[in-house]
């Protein structure tokens, strides 16, 4: 730079300068003229801004909040996802006509035990505090027990079975039978756990043989019922039945032992 372009750029700066010191000037003198009204204009136009100035701060408090609740939201947004995924899993593998017998047998099985308790207070000398014996050495039904297991398949399970074990099986055919199973081993349930005097004289001797059953080792404590309990509708003595049954015994849904002439199956938990 030259000192031409020098001296240039330095009465740029001073005249700007004054321009500067003459416009405040005449804001002071704008302002001495009228003393009583500026007053209350400048306090006014005070308010103004600090009412702004909360505004902003208000605005400034709101976006810091925002921005640390993000992570938080990622979070769920990712729990959420995980949860949609595991949902669609449990979707896919659940038959498309849920069988409803262990829901009816559950609550006509209730129901008929209530009404047979009423009318039982009505039998003189009947006594409610005392509990009724079994119709067995079997041990008592516990309260609140477990309901059967239902442990549907998946299909990357079914995918990983042998073809010529599975055959021409369906997931839904599967998960099916798996239904049924629940329903049969429910009923045996029942019958083991019912008194002897609500027992009608065609249940009582398979009461009694359940009950036999349900204290040998290997079957203790778990859900069971017998190859003469399948009766459908989806699992049935047929080769199909046949098939699904060893599919399930395979993924290990199922295990099998003899005790005495009856085949009995076990229902397995995850």
């Amino acid at each position: 730079m030259d000192v031409k372009e020098a001296g240039t750029s330095l009465d740029s700066l001073v005249s700007s300068f004054n321009t500067r010191i003459a416009e405040l000037q005449q804001l002071v003198i704008a302002r001495n003229m009228y003393p009583a009204s500026s007053i209350s204009d400048l306090s006014a136009i005070d308010a103004a801004l600090k009412g702004m100035e909360l505004q902003v701060q208000n605005i400034k408090n709101r976006l810091r909040d925002e921005t640390r609740a993000i992570p938080k939201a990622k979070k769920l947004i990712e729990a959420a996802l995980q949860q949609q995924k595991k949902l669609e899993t449990i979707s896919a593998c659940i038959p498309s006509c849920i069988p409803e017998r262990l829901i009816h047998l559950n609550q006509d099985a209730n129901k008929c035990f209530n009404v047979q308790r009423e009318e039982h207070k009505q039998e003189p000398g009947f006594d409610s505090s005392k509990p009724e014996e079994p119709a067995g050495p079997a041990p008592r039904e516990k309260k609140g027990r477990a309901p059967p297991p239902m442990w549907y398949v998946t299909g990357d399970e079914l995918n990983s079975v042998p073809s010529y074990m599975k055959q021409r099986l369906t997931l839904d055919k599967v998960n099916a039978a798996i239904g049924d199973m629940a329903a049969y081993a429910e009923a045996n349930a029942q019958l083991i756990a019912a008194p002897r005097k609500k027992l009608a004289e065609t249940n009582l001797d398979k009461a009694l043989e359940l009950r036999e059953i349900a204290t040998t080792d290997g079957v203790k404590g778990k859900h069971f019922f017998l190859e003469t309990d399948i009766k459908g509708p989806s699992l049935k003595l047929d080769n199909t039945g046949r098939a699904l049954l060893t599919v399930l015994r395979h993924l290990g849904r199922i295990s099998e032992t003899r005790i005495g002439h009856h085949r009995v199956i076990i229902l397995l938990r995850p």
